[in-house]
């Protein structure tokens, strides 16, 4: 990302999309740990989609 690679937006797009996903899986349990990953993906796929634009 530092070298402005040509590949920054697909892999923060697809990083977003992964993270998106795991937020909604660990949502789903409330286990604290599974609460804390939901957040962190959630905040996780914000910051990727700030790299897509």
């Amino acid at each position: 990302m530092i070298a402005d690679s040509v590949f920054v937006k697909k892999y923060s797009r697809l990083c977003a999309e992964v993270c998106e996903w795991c937020a909604e899986q660990c949502a789903q349990h409330e286990h604290e740990h599974c609460q804390k990953c939901a957040e962190a993906c959630v905040k996780c796929a914000q910051e990727c989609r700030v790299h897509m634009v």
